[in-house]
């Protein structure tokens, strides 16, 4: 496996953007950096406050921008804001709530925010998707490691309740409004930051598919799509899971990325060549691309990591008695999958590609017609 970095240069407008938004010392910084920097939580102690909007893009699966926004912009009231600049192309707003702090200031300013979306988004026309191209709204109640389990949850249902009940008073219960309880210290942040990307990944019902399917030929009993930089999924099989299930496979991330960082090289990108020749490259061009550990904890549980391309691994907990009696036959369902996996990500382009095409085929059409009635 490669490294891969961010890089905070060489904005493109037509990447899609996450917000970072909250108060001072909210921890919205701390989340940037440990999540797409790998900062050891620790080391968010001696972050400055942010007084700028600090832009990074994310070289990935599907390229990103990450905006942190300092809380002293007044982006809603202040008339030298650029606000169109601010919440175009963005797929979701993630705004940061101190659990640990008193929040009704953070919660009203979130408010403002929402209804200003709602209003400049809302379409009564669309009764289906009244929010259509509206940014989802995600709410972080972060910071709650430092609480007792039961003020944990009257808190979590506080924030909540509160910002739910204004923003229906204003009639738009129906906004896309999201919330998770969050912590850097433990695998709640990715949790959190993996359902945040899941709905920004069109070829999402796609890869479930695939993962399903997986699971049922394989005897798989919980399968992620790993990002392998940041360690978000972004795709699982639909069976429930638990927050331990994810922190078990994400370790194993750790360790074979640890581990490629020392004996691994740099693959090159494969030569422009028909498709089948590129998935061939990248099944192929490491032979470190696989592998396989068992460990044992009440009965027999296999984890298997698997890299499918450039920056997607797939990691799933297997039981079975024996897994290297079943080793030839997932290893061959562990290829099949990777190769659909790429091929989902090389449909749809040409899709997106074709579909522009036909619009200037039409438009072209319809204005060469206007011209014959003249």
């Amino acid at each position: 496996m490669q490294n891969r970095y961010y890089d905070g240069g060489g904005m493109e407008e037509e990447k899609p953007r996450l917000l970072l938004m909250g108060l001072r010392r909210s921890g919205r910084s701390s989340i940037a950096n440990v999540v797409f920097n790998k900062l050891p939580p620790s080391d968010t102690l001696y972050l400055e406050s942010t007084r700028d909007i600090n832009k990074e893009r994310m070289h990935s699966f599907m390229d990103f921008q990450v905006w942190d926004i300092p809380a002293g912009v007044s982006y809603l009231d202040a008339p030298d804001q650029d606000i169109d600049g601010i919440f175009s192309s963005v797929g979701a707003l993630i705004w940061v709530i101190d659990a640990q702090d008193e929040y009704f200031t953070a919660i009203q300013r979130l408010n403002d925010t929402i209804l200003y979306l709602c209003r400049r988004y809302h379409s009564p026309q669309h009764p289906d998707n009244p929010f259509d191209g509206m940014p989802h709204i995600e709410v972080f109640v972060h910071k709650v490691d430092g609480l007792s389990d039961d003020f944990r949850a009257d808190v979590f249902r506080d924030i909540q309740q509160r910002i739910l009940d204004d923003v229906a008073d204003h009639g738009f219960d129906a906004a896309p409004i999201h919330f998770y309880s969050t912590s850097i210290y433990d695998a709640t942040i990715f949790e959190a930051f993996s359902k945040v990307i899941q709905r920004l990944v069109p070829q999402l019902p796609a890869l479930e598919n695939l993962l399903n399917g997986l699971c049922s030929k394989t005897g798989v009993e919980k399968a992620y799509l790993f990002d392998v930089c940041t360690k978000i999924y972004i795709a699982s099989d639909t069976t429930p899971g638990d927050i331990t299930q994810y922190e078990t496979c994400s370790d194993l991330i750790d360790v074979v990325v640890d581990i490629s960082e020392i004996y691994g090289w740099e693959r090159p990108d494969p030569e422009p060549g028909s498709f089948e020749e590129k998935m061939l490259a990248q099944e192929t061009g490491n032979s470190d691309a696989e592998a396989m550990i068992t460990m044992e904890r009440r009965g027999a549980k296999c984890l298997y990591l698997r890299e499918v391309n450039k920056y997607l691994a797939l990691v799933c907990i297997m039981a079975v008695d024996d897994p290297a009696e079943k080793r030839a036959m997932v290893e061959y369902n562990m290829r099949v999958f990777a190769r659909g996996v790429n091929q989902v990500f090389e449909v749809r382009p040409r899709l997106m590609e074709d579909a522009e095409l036909k619009r200037v085929q039409r438009a072209k059409a319809s204005e060469a017609k206007m011209g014959r009635k003249k």
